[in-house]
This record gives structure tokens, sequence and C-alpha cells, in this order.
């Protein structure tokens, strides 16, 4: 086929023609001035070739002369063209308006994260953006440059060393570099050390002050373990005690353990529900109605659409709704005993320290009854035993 673009702009057909007067059929129609071209016979009475739309209509008179028949086998050129893309203006339109939504969604700020601020609160920084114009849903291409938002922000948060503004797609972060400030020292005034319990002492370490005790004395509460007071009767020097000072401390408790625990399973049954995630909102979409379950536990995991690097600010969430049940399951004594002791351990190492250490537990007396396992338990600790008293207080006493 060799049509010109005139030929395309205007409109053709392929056409094949039948009939046994083909020889008389072209010579008439091109005596009335029809343009044929690219003519080609298939066999003795079939031939095929090309015509204009104006000039179809003007064949019509002479097949009726000539008496043979024709088919069109295909439309070409810019009106058909035209007519195809009529029929797909829904599409097309649909299409446009895909790709200026997924632009303008792209083009808004949806969300402003402030990270590295310790004195300076979150809203005081986000209400020092918005009055620079950077705040959710604001268009991108109306924000100044990001050099130039760090330096009005710095400027305007009192205690901001630095501040530095980054745009991720979507996501806004600032990012504030805080004033380091001297925090000022409280003077102390002189004071002892003394004992918080009854102990036995095992390690004694002085960083100032006169250390009065040694390793293995036994000490009793309120005791002097580090003084305040250097020197001697003509020549007394009065400081701030600090040191390390610890000791074997015993702990009694009481304890009941029960010989029935109950523990949560899951049965294996689940429902998916599935929501829409727009703007932070979400919408159910799937899984409608009410969990069928009497007892259950749900876990929700979102997901953000992404295009290339740049994350949009809609997705979906599948939340996983598992049907679970208590079941009651018996202990042995011995088992139970050994829970009992394990969490009273717990606890005490919670209340005296986690540099504590539980040296050796007794059971002093036991008994089982309705159920349960009822123990009193002696715990030996080695332990931090010193605190403070005031230098002042000790000399009043």
């Amino acid at each position: 086929m060799n049509a010109t673009w005139m030929q395309w702009l205007r409109g053709f057909v392929s056409i094949r023609v039948r009939g046994g007067a083909i020889e008389k059929l072209v010579n008439a129609a091109l005596a009335k001035g029809l343009q044929l071209w690219s003519i080609r016979h298939t066999n003795d009475r079939e031939l095929v070739c090309f015509l204009q739309v104006n000039d179809f209509f003007r064949l019509r008179p002479i097949l009726k002369e000539t008496g043979c028949r024709i088919h069109v086998t295909s439309r070409q050129g810019l009106p058909f063209w035209l007519l195809r893309v009529r029929r797909r203006v829904f599409f097309a339109a649909g299409l446009v308006l895909f790709f200026v939504g997924m632009y303008l969604l792209s083009s808004l700020v949806w969300s402003i994260d402030v990270k590295g601020n310790n004195r300076l609160s979150e809203e005081q920084i986000l209400q020092v953006a918005k009055q620079e114009g950077l705040y959710p849903f604001q268009w991108s291409f109306r924000l100044d440059d990001a050099s130039v938002l760090s330096k009005r922000l710095a400027q305007q948060l009192p205690g901001a060393a630095w501040v530095g503004v980054e745009k991720r797609g979507t996501r806004i972060t600032i990012q504030v570099v805080e004033s380091s400030v001297a925090t000022p020292k409280i003077p102390q005034n002189p004071r002892h050390l003394v004992a918080s319990t009854d102990a036995v002492v095992t390690k004694i370490l002085a960083e100032t002050g006169k250390p009065v005790v040694k390793r293995n004395m036994r000490v009793k509460q309120g005791d002097i373990l580090i003084s305040g007071l250097l020197g001697d009767e003509n020549n007394t020097a009065a400081v701030v005690a600090k040191g390390v000072v610890k000791g074997v401390v015993w702990h009694e408790y009481d304890i009941v353990s029960p010989l029935e625990r109950t523990m949560k399973v899951y049965t294996g049954e689940k429902k998916v529900v599935w929501y829409a995630v727009v703007a932070g909102r979400a919408l159910k979409v799937s899984g409608f109605g009410k969990p069928p379950y009497a007892m259950y536990e749900s876990i929700k995991q979102e997901e953000k659409a992404a295009w290339r690097t740049m994350k949009m600010p809609f997705g979906r969430m599948k939340e996983t709704i598992m049907e679970v049940r208590m079941e009651h399951q018996t202990v042995g004594v011995e088992e139970a005993k050994a829970e009992g002791i394990q969490q009273a351990r717990a606890d005490l190492i919670a209340k005296v320290g986690p540099d504590a250490e539980v040296l050796a537990e007794n059971i002093l007396h036991e008994k089982t009854e309705n159920g349960k396992v009822y123990m009193k338990v002696l715990f030996e600790v080695d332990q931090s035993i010193a605190i403070e008293r005031p230098l002042v207080q000790m000399q009043g006493d």
C-alpha cells in the first residue's frame, strides 16, 4: 500500500472485487475519475485494490453496469481513526484523569515527621513550620527551597542550633539539633553513707570520705559505712561521702503458687478483613459483620502503595482476626514451687536493684492445700546497702 498523506487524511478502504467483467469495471472507474491504486489480481475473476472513501459511493453505479460485487477488507485513514477514538473516549478520559490524579496526589505534603527534639515540643515546631507554609495537604510546588525553610525554622525556634528539612515523596522530615545547655551543678551538703538495712559487708570502695567498716563486718541499719568527716579532733574537714558498699541481706517472702494455670491458645480459625487506606483513614472493603468468635485477637498489617522509590499516601490494610480459647492446665507441686520461687526472685531483684545477686534461697515452711502451694522462703542477697544521710543531721543525733 502506497497511500499519500492526503489520501490518509481523506480516508480510504481496501476492497476485493469479484465478477466476470472486472477489467470493464476498472476501466469505467478510471474513466470517471475514480482513484484506484495498488491494483492486483488474485485470480481470473478477483482483484484487490485501494479506493478513497468519497469514490467508494461513486463506484456503486458501475457495479450495477458490470454485474460485479465488492467486499471491504479494511478501513484506514483519519476519519476511521477518529471514529475509533470516539468509541473509546471514556477510557481515554479515565486514563488521563488517573495520571492527573496521581500527579496531584504526589504533589501534596501528606505527613510531617519531627526528629531530634528533646526540649522543644513537637507542637511548637509544627506551629512554626505552619507559619512558613509547611503543613499537611500543602502543595509541594508552593514550598520554598529546603535550605531556605531550614534557615527560617532555625531562626524562629529558640534553642535550636540547626534545623534540616528533607522531602521524600509526600513525606517531610524536620531534623532538629538543639543547642547544648550546660546543666548547673547543684551544690551538695556534706554527708555520710550509712547502712540502709542490717547486713554483712562484702565490698566497700570509697571515692570520697573515710571508710569506717571492713569486709565481713556485721552492720545494723543506720550505722556509718563511709564517713563524711576527714581529719582528727584538731583539724576536721566535712565532705560529701561517695562510694560503693555491698553486703549480704536476708529477705523473707511468703509465696503462693497455684497448681492449676490458665493458658491462652489459638484454635487455627481466622477471618481476614481488608481496608482501603487513604490519608491515614481506613475504609472497610471486605469481611463485613462482627467477628464470629466469642474470644479473639486481631493483627493489623498496613501496606502503602509505592511508585519506584516514592511511597504513595494510600494503600491497604489487612486485619487478621484469630479465634482463641482459654485452657486449664494442671502442674506438679515441684513445678509450682519452682515457678513461685522464680517470680519471687524477679520481684526481689526489681526492688533491690539489677546489680544485686541472689546467693541462696531456703524454704522455711511449705504446705499444699486448696489447689495451691504455700511457702515461706528466705533469700540471701548480695546487694547495695549504702544510702546518704546529711552530716548535719548526724551531728545533731
